[in-house]
């Protein structure tokens, strides 16, 4: 009797640890690996407004006459490390337009990382992603405290975004700082490498390529510590031909609609521990529409932003001043005809974060533009207004 308790035992005994065996070697299910995030931008612009005539087309389409209350941004954010050496990412945005439509979904990301090593410090992004040119333009409009890119960089990718594959490189210990930087809110851009390089079609996110000449791009960044400080100095080119994607019909352009296009970008960012400083210039040629010839030519660019912050902490609450200045000279591309810009532009403001699921910003604009094309020659607007924007984070 006793013998047979024994064995009864023992057959239990083993009957769960194979149990724990087949549990602990269980294959974790891929869904298990992704993650959701997300946010939610609500702006009104209209306060203490002195033009209504005052548009910009690029960043918030609701500045001016007929502008109201508009949601700005609603992105759900899909992504997650699918094994040790793939990661996906993927962003559709549900507060884009299409014509006089609002809300419409539009795909803003849609990529993988493909890691060569096993800390995947040297990796190959592919799909459609945001272009390594300019600071700015990489960060996320979750971070940023100006509430729209500047005119200058942001001229040179619209939408930040493209599709291509794209080449990165960064020391884990690197990466690292990378991310606490955007996790502890200190305005980082997140992790696109120490080094970068890239081949993308260059028409924008969401158009189809319209030749057979890819655009290239590279990138040089590297973040030090000074005592408390970060600092992140960075070098940024690119090159290729585009294909315009508008024109008026009365106005003149060269047969092929293709235009060289080439900038070059310095970058210098000092985090905000407590002062920051965030600045950024860039030269180059671009389609440009000459309104002596109405013609569309290449022609010279330049322009660059400053921006000043100090960061504030409490012990529940961060507020965070600022003032950025930013100015442009040149054409933008991908708008009608490579309207022709010249921009200058004085922004103070302040964010408010009573809690890391909200963020309230108010910032007053000061502007000075004059945009041209064919239609619109000779058209320049300048006036102020207070803009408000409430951001909940998830």
């Amino acid at each position: 009797m006793a013998t047979a308790n024994v064995t009864a035992q023992s057959d239990k005994t083993s009957k769960d640890t194979g149990n724990l065996l087949k549990t602990a070697t269980k294959t974790v299910n891929w869904a298990d690996k992704v993650s959701i995030r997300g946010y939610m931008q609500v702006r009104y612009n209209r306060l203490l407004e002195t033009n209504g005539q005052l548009k910009c087309e690029q960043c918030d389409r609701s500045w001016g006459k007929d502008g109201g209350f508009f949601i700005r941004r609603m992105r759900i954010i899909f992504f997650g490390q699918l094994s040790k050496q793939v990661y996906f990412y993927v962003q559709p945005d549900f507060a884009s337009s299409a014509g006089t439509t609002g809300h419409v979904a539009q795909l803003r990301d849609a990529y993988f990382d493909v890691g060569f090593d096993k800390e995947n410090e040297f990796r190959l992004r592919i799909g459609q992603s945001k272009v390594p040119y300019g600071f700015e333009n990489m960060q996320s409009s979750q971070n940023r405290l100006p509430l729209d890119r500047n005119d200058a960089l942001n001229s040179a990718v619209s939408n930040e975004r493209d599709l291509g594959a794209f080449f990165y490189w960064a020391p884990t210990k690197t990466r690292k700082v990378f991310s606490d930087l955007v996790r502890d809110g200190y305005k980082g851009s997140g992790d696109y490498g120490v080094f970068a390089f890239g081949a993308y079609n260059g028409q924008t996110a969401n158009q189809t390529e319209r030749n057979n000449s890819p655009h290239l791009v590279g990138r040089l960044s590297y973040p030090f510590s000074i005592g408390n400080q970060i600092i992140e100095p960075g070098i940024q080119a690119y090159t290729g031909k585009f294909v315009l994607l508008s024109t008026n019909s009365k106005t003149k352009k060269v047969a092929s609609n293709e235009y060289l296009d080439q900038r070059t970008a310095a970058s210098f960012i000092m985090y905000p521990k407590p002062f920051g400083i965030a600045a950024e210039y860039n030269v180059g040629t671009g389609p440009e529409f000459n309104k002596i010839t109405d013609s569309v030519e290449n022609r010279r660019l330049k322009g660059g932003y400053v921006t000043l912050s100090y960061m504030m902490k409490g012990k529940h609450q961060t507020l965070i001043p600022f003032v950025r200045y930013h100015a442009y000279d040149g054409g933008k591309k991908h708008e009608i005809d490579a309207r022709s810009y010249r921009v200058k532009e004085f922004e103070v403001g302040a964010e408010w974060q009573p809690s890391k699921n909200f963020e309230l910003v108010l910032m007053y604009t000061i502007s000075d533009r004059r945009f041209e094309d064919y239609a619109l020659q000779d058209y320049r607007q300048k006036g102020q207004l207070l803009r408000i924007q409430a951001q909940m984070n998830f």
